[in-house]
């Protein structure tokens, strides 16, 4: 009896170390083939790659979703993010259920991976807790008693005949950002709750924000969307997880909602390290036009993050306000209401502040590109200070009457006196500019010494 356990902890323990060591070859392999200059380099990086995490996901397809879980909670956030892009997407849900809280929230804000595979699901209360429904046809609907219905990317088709059996009309998701901001929340004379709001998504591609379109019709919600999103992820996830956590579609609107400022407040903190690394590269004192360039692409990428950020919040907060204005939450959910409105307002401080920190970093990085095109500029000036008497005199040497001054010397001594000459004068020449700028150096230097005494 009490070889059973320790038999599956060893077993474990042996996927653990061979996952290990497939991702311990991959760093090594990267580390190599970056340090060696070849033909195709990246070629040769790009296949190596794909066959390292090939055979990394050959191994985690054949463990079951408990081992797989068991692994991603052992190994280091950078391999466990690694090894999730491994997984199957299918088995997602299930592995990020025997999860902890925290690594499931982490998985599912960090992921970039992006899906527009077509998908339609039902959820409905058991036990206190949401059910997911897969839904192929419409034969299946009669089957449900659905308090959210979500659909990704849905086609003309089953938009219909889903709204057929429910009795509404479901919106195009390709069709949503064409609508004027002032229609996007609005009731129908049915009774129905239309709202339409922008959701963040940070990929590794660049950050978006996707336009979602949320119907609540006879105590059920309806969201429409043309891609998957992380915030829609993790809140079918808890409420799977959490008995009572939703009991009613307003509920699941509300969690969504809260769910999109915490993705926010992630992002934040993305960008807050993102622009702290930038401000270590700008403190440095000497900053080349290449990586002054990269900074640039870098603020401009924060920016553009923070931006949509801030968008993005704006209209969850009008979203949240216009529930709360038509008097259609309960009092609890109105408390819940209020808490994501004061959430938001912490946010808006913190995208306030970036503003202000990328403006800052933007001049500093402005500032030393034209410091050193101003070096370029001292650099020609004094070179052209240095060639201007020796230009004058160079043509004086090829005068005529200097030719006439030196007839009864041999051309070669003259000409050749003539050049040591020039020469002379650029040396005194530039001797005199260095002995110049020592000079003002030291009175520099010497007022910074007494503005510090004096202090």
């Amino acid at each position: 009896m009490s070889q059973a356990p320790t038999q599956e902890f060893d077993r474990l323990t042996e996927h653990l170390n061979e996952v290990q060591r497939l991702l311990s070859r991959n760093r090594l392999v990267e580390s190599l083939v970056n340090r060696q200059e070849m033909p195709k380099h990246g070629l040769v990086e790009n296949l190596v790659h794909k066959q390292n995490l090939a055979e990394l996901g050959k191994l985690l397809d054949h463990l079951d979703a408990v081992d797989v879980a068991r692994i991603l909670e052992a190994l280091s956030p950078e391999d466990r993010l690694l090894a999730w892009d491994q997984v199957r997407e299918e088995r997602h849900d299930g592995i990020l259920l025997l999860l902890l809280d925290e690594l499931r929230e982490e998985l599912v804000n960090t992921s970039k991976q992006q899906s527009e595979k077509v998908s339609l699901n039902a959820f409905e209360l058991f036990n206190g807790r949401l059910r997911q429904v897969p839904v192929a046809n419409k034969a299946d609907l009669a089957n449900v008693k659905p308090i959210w219905v979500d659909l990704v990317a849905p086609s003309a088709e089953m938009r219909y005949w889903v709204g057929e059996f429910f009795g509404l009309e479901l919106p195009d998701p390709d069709s949503l950002t064409d609508l004027e901001a002032s229609a996007r929340f609005y009731v129908e004379d049915n009774g129905e709750i239309h709202l339409h709001s922008d959701f963040l998504l940070d990929t590794a591609d660049a950050a978006r924000n996707v336009a979602v379109a949320f119907i609540l019709h006879r105590d059920v919600l309806f969201s429409v969307r043309r891609e998957e999103l992380p915030v829609f992820r993790l809140q079918r996830l808890r409420a799977r997880t959490q008995p009572g956590y939703v009991t009613e579609g307003k509920d699941v609107l509300l969690d969504l909602y809260a769910a999109d400022a915490e993705y926010s407040a992630d992002a934040l903190e993305d960008v807050y390290a993102d622009l702290e690394a930038v401000g270590r590269s700008v403190l440095n004192p000497h900053v080349t036009d290449d990586a002054a360039a990269q900074i640039l692409s870098e603020i401009a990428r924060g920016e553009d993050l923070n931006g949509r950020i801030r968008r993005n919040v704006l209209d969850t907060r009008r979203a949240v306000s216009f529930l709360m204005r038509g008097k259609f939450l309960s009092t609890q959910q109105q408390d819940e209401a209020r808490q994501i409105l004061r959430d938001i307002e912490s946010l808006d401080g913190h995208t306030t502040f970036l503003f202000g920190k990328i403006n800052f970093l933007m001049d500093a990085t402005v500032g030393f590109i034209n410091i050193n095109q101003n070096k370029r500029v001292s650099k020609l000036t004094t070179l052209s200070v240095i060639f201007m008497p020796i230009n004058i005199l160079a043509g004086i040497g090829g005068m005529s009457e200097y030719s006439m001054m030196t007839e009864h010397i041999p051309w070669p001594v003259a000409y050749g006196s003539f050049t040591v000459g020039m020469l002379l004068v650029g040396w005194m020449t530039f001797y005199a500019l260095r002995h110049v700028e020592r000079k003002e150096a030291r009175k520099k230097l010497a007022a910074i010494r007494a503005a510090a005494k004096g202090a």
